[in-house]
């Protein structure tokens, strides 16, 4: 068993991304591609599936709540509440930092910012940092340390280049799935044979239509040819890539036959789009929301829809969440302030549905005109107008009440 557990940890793949470790993000899969972060978000349905992910994070509503008496009211005085619902640095926007920091997670696994406060301890700023440049390791007391390896002038705070170590308290890192916890896996590295597979047949597909959709063939002559080298790059000048459609002309009995199958025989077309499947698959979005219509019907795109935010975007989320609360809010704040995404407008149903739902609330009384009113987006009625009061059916009474009246009438 000892022996087995020396191999597996010689062999485990660690997202140090600046050590000799990063082969296990690049390099050759089994399909003979080299697959590398740059050019698997060339492919168009992991580019796709990314801008969906990111994009519905960095839209959602992000607030600082605090705790009260009667449940929660959004934190707006408090330093971070701006800083993450509108703006975390002088150069960034909320939307851009999080579509950004996102952006990071899908493709290398983990996502970090460095976190700069005032005098206070106070946080009053995010920016994002290169996590294909950061390496996760421990100090002499075992504390965790941050080592960003700088050569280039994209964060303004650091001066220097070269490794730069941070400390835990000055690194927002929100880590994906992962091993032991602290470092996340890139989901790209981890299906780059998947992905690999996608990129021969884009390839193939490409150098397939470069030779003007003609498959390749053979020339055959009668006699002997002394230099078949020359014949068959005057061939290839003459009638390849963009001149394979001109007309050949064929001297001394010499006789082109195709041997190469065609696309459809080769189930080129399927080939791709399995793999399309396989990439939303890995990430977990539906094919509809990536352009792929073919199994999606009226009535079940919404259902699709709602899956999609609470079983692929929920857990994103609350990583989040929690990454916030751990890395920006102070011991003493954690149990009376939380962050948290608001969802409520991605769960909303069609107009009609929306309407019924409201309608049995406020006939029931849990629901009160303006709370409708700020669900749709609308301004309140006065309150002298009875826009807070909470009504409910006057005909409804209790189970063990029913007939009283007949009995007090006799």
């Amino acid at each position: 068993m000892s022996i087995f557990v020396k191999f597996f940890k010689k062999i485990r793949p660690k997202n140090s991304y600046s050590s000799p470790s990063t082969h296990y993000m690049t390099g050759r899969t089994e399909s003979g591609v080299y697959i590398t972060d740059k050019n698997a978000i060339q492919q168009i349905a992991v580019y796709a599936c990314i801008r969906v992910l990111s994009e519905a994070v960095a839209q959602l509503p992000l607030h600082v709540y605090e705790r009260t008496e009667n449940g929660r009211e959004r934190a707006v005085n408090h330093i971070l509440y701006s800083l993450l619902h509108d703006q975390p640095n002088k150069e960034m926007t909320s939307f851009s930092f999080r579509e950004t920091m996102m952006l990071h997670l899908l493709v290398y696994g983990n996502a970090y910012a460095q976190i700069i406060r005032n005098g206070k301890n106070e946080v009053i700023g995010l920016y994002p940092l290169m996590a294909n440049h950061m390496k996760v390791d421990r100090d002499d007391s075992n504390n965790l340390i941050y080592i960003y390896n700088r050569n280039e002038n994209a964060d303004p705070n650091l001066k220097q280049t070269g490794e730069i170590v941070l400390q835990a308290e000055n690194v927002l890192h929100i880590p994906g799935l992962g091993f032991d916890g602290l470092v996340g896996y890139s989901p790209i590295a981890i299906a780059k044979n998947a992905l690999g597979i996608a990129k021969a047949c884009e390839q193939y597909g490409a150098d397939f239509f470069s030779n003007g959709a003609s498959p390749s063939g053979v020339l055959e002559h009668p006699g002997t040819i002394k230099d078949p080298e020359r014949v068959r790059k005057a061939w290839q000048a003459a009638y390849g890539g963009n001149n394979s459609h001109k007309t050949a002309i064929l001297e001394e009995g010499m006789k082109y036959t195709p041997i190469s199958i065609p696309n459809n025989d080769a189930q080129f077309l399927e080939t791709r789009k399995f793999q399309l499947e396989e990439i939303a698959r890995l990430y977990r979005v539906p094919l509809h929301m990536i352009g792929d219509l073919e199994h999606a019907t009226f009535s079940n795109i919404e259902q699709q829809s709602l899956e999609f935010v609470k079983y692929t975007l929920d857990p994103w989320l609350v990583r989040w969440e929690q990454a916030l609360q751990k890395s920006l809010l102070s011991a003493s704040e954690k149990s009376r302030y939380f962050i948290k995404f608001n969802v409520d407008g991605l769960l909303r149903g069609d107009y009609e549905s929306r309407m019924n739902g409201y309608a049995t609330a406020w006939q029931n009384g849990w629901l009160n005109a303006n709370d409708i009113r700020e669900m749709e987006d609308m301004n309140p009625i006065p309150e002298e107008e009875g826009g807070d009061l909470y009504l409910v059916n006057g005909s409804f009474t209790k189970l063990n009440e029913a007939g009283a009246f007949v009995e007090r009438s006799e």
